[in-house]
């Protein structure tokens, strides 16, 4: 599986660099998504934009990323989703359970908004 990470103290930046999230791939993506979250990593942002293909093991994935950040208080986002993943998210409804932004931006700017750093007394 090819992906790149980019580690920021409040987020991080995972980017599948993979055209197909199948049953080929999800339990790799899975694996590495709780690695992260063990690893310390609060705050995720799975950039999908290199992903044209996913199937019901690649929601699979993606759910799985969702709840093992968001029952901990951490934030799990999708961004630059393609057309067909997002197709395939809103036919599932998985698009009310996830958070899915256009950008990274947008999502790193919804972690920062968030942040109980960012908050002062």
């Amino acid at each position: 599986m090819k992906f790149s990470i980019e580690k920021e103290s409040l987020y991080t930046v995972f980017k599948l660099e993979e055209e197909k999230l199948d049953s080929t791939l999800s339990p790799e993506l899975k694996s590495e998504l709780v690695a992260l979250q063990a690893q310390g990593v609060n705050n995720l942002i799975l950039n999908l934009s290199a992903t044209k293909y996913a199937d019901s093991s690649g929601l699979s994935a993606l759910l799985v990323g969702n709840r093992a950040y968001t029952e901990n208080g951490g934030a799990f986002i999708l961004s630059e989703v393609t057309a067909f993943v997002d197709k395939l998210l809103t036919i599932s409804q998985l698009n009310n359970v996830l958070t899915v932004l256009a950008t990274d931006e947008a999502a790193k700017d919804l972690i920062l908004a968030n942040s109980p750093e960012e908050e002062e007394e």
